[in-house]
This record gives C-alpha cells, sequence and structure tokens, in this order.
C-alpha cells in the first residue's frame, strides 16, 4: 500500500501501541474513535500521516517502534487488562517504566513461565498467527503414573470430548513420590491442551511451566522478571527492523 493511500485505521492504531488490530476494531466499534473530527464506527478506513486521530478525545500518538519483552509470569496474575472478579493482572505487576504493551497469547493463571509482551499490536498479531507454527515447550508436574509407550502415542494427536489436539511431544523426566514430571512440546496452544491432554492420560497437573515460545526462552531469567528482546534478536528471528523512534518536529 502506497503512502498516499495510507493504512487502514485499525492497524495505525495497533502500530501506535494502544491495542491489538482486533481490540482496535472494538474500540472503532463502539464509536470512541475519530478521524479528522468525525465518529467513526467502522474499521473500513484508510489513514494517513496526515490524518488526526483521536480515541477517547486523547490525540493518538506516532507509532512506536516495535519492541518485545521476555516476562517470566508468576502463579496467580491474569493475563488480561481487567479482571471481572478482581483478580490481580500482570499488567499491575510489570515495571513502571515499561511502556504500554500486550500479551503475544496467553498463560492461565495457575500458569506460570515465558509469557513474551509487545508495544505493537500489529506485531502481536503476526506472532500470534497458525501459520508461525511455534513450538512452545513446558515443564509439567503432574500427579499419578504414566509410561514413555502412552507418551509417545500422543504425538500423533488426540481428541477429547469431540475436540481434537495435534501431535504433543512429550517426554518422562524424572518421577519423585507421587509426582511426575515431564517435558511437553505443543504447537497449537488451544485453551488449557497440556492439562487437558495429560488428565486424558490419567495425570492431573499441578505445575506447569512456559519454558520457550518459538526462538525465544525462559531460561534464567528471575519470575517477575521482565528482560527486552535486543534489536539484533528480532531482526534476526522474525525479520523485524527494530528502527528507532520517529524524530519529532521541532515548533518554531
Amino acid at each position: 500500500m502506497s503512502e498516499k493511500e495510507g493504512e487502514r485505521i485499525a492497524k495505525r492504531i495497533a502500530r501506535a501501541g494502544i491495542a491489538s488490530r482486533r481490540d482496535a476494531e472494538k474500540i472503532i466499534a463502539a464509536g470512541r474513535v475519530t478521524v479528522n473530527g468525525k465518529k467513526i464506527d467502522s474499521p473500513a478506513l484508510n489513514v494517513t500521516e496526515n490524518d488526526l486521530i483521536t480515541i477517547d478525545g486523547k490525540a493518538l500518538g506516532e507509532p512506536e517502534r516495535a519492541r518485545l519483552w521476555r516476562y517470566h509470569k508468576p502463579i496467580g496474575l491474569i493475563t488480561s487488562n481487567r479482571d471481572p472478579e478482581g483478580r490481580t493482572t500482570i499488567f499491575e505487576k510489570l515495571p513502571p517504566e515499561l511502556p504500554r504493551v500486550i500479551t503475544v497469547g496467553r498463560l492461565d493463571i495457575n500458569s506460570e513461565g515465558l509469557l513474551l509482551l509487545t508495544n505493537d499490536g500489529e506485531l502481536a498479531r503476526r506472532l500470534e498467527l497458525p501459520t508461525n507454527n511455534w513450538l512452545r515447550r513446558y515443564r509439567v508436574r503432574a500427579n499419578g503414573k504414566t509410561t514413555p509407550e502412552t507418551l509417545a502415542g500422543l504425538v500423533n494427536g488426540v481428541t477429547i470430548e469431540g475436540v481434537r489436539y495435534g501431535s504433543i511431544l512429550a517426554t518422562l523426566d524424572t518421577e519423585k513420590g507421587a509426582n511426575t514430571w515431564l517435558t511437553v512440546a505443543i504447537r497449537e496452544g488451544k485453551n488449557r491442551e497440556v492439562r487437558k491432554v495429560m488428565e486424558h492420560i490419567g495425570l492431573k497437573v499441578n505445575r506447569l511451566i512456559r519454558i520457550s515460545h518459538g526462538p525465544f526462552q525462559l531460561g534464567t531469567l528471575a519470575r517477575g522478571g521482565v528482560e527486552e528482546v535486543p534489536a539484533r534478536v528480532m531482526r534476526d528471528q522474525l525479520g523485524v527492523e527494530a528502527a528507532p523512534p520517529p524524530k519529532r518536529q521541532r515548533h518554531k
């Protein structure tokens, strides 16, 4: 798309780090966005850098450079901006110097480990696409016993209550008392997939730690810690050029 044609309004909002493109479309549909003083309710609109865009009466900032962080999510936090039950969200615990960020995928309240954060909604949407086929690896502690043969059978996928789960790579690491430690790798990431599949083979998960998400590793990142992914790594792994922020014009 040429500079003259501009870009879709939802994409422009996403690039400003306000929300993902999907959430930006919801904001537009709610009538919270104006373009050049006119309220809009459809994302079917292209805008350019010359258009004045506001959300809830506040002017939309310049697009930020795409940035990505690794975050070690602790147990007990919700991966959501707000929780109707009043539970603590990850955003309440992030360092105050961090810009507004959104998550790439989710981890449920009882899961911990690696969660990717970005300030760019368009990048988040791109990284969540199923076509990426990213492998997500977990360390799993579960109550119960299993065998290497049972785990090997999961490579062909499994159907549970009418839901088909794709190939799962699972290996038995150790057995300590009533608990079993495993390493599990999946690509689909359906809702509570690891827990449901383990329960299907007689294991009740009591600890779930994501240790990698695609090319990114949890490593030694401390619980609750946040570390930015270097621009070089973003370029090499994602093909994203993390250009410097746009220069602000000086007013004479």
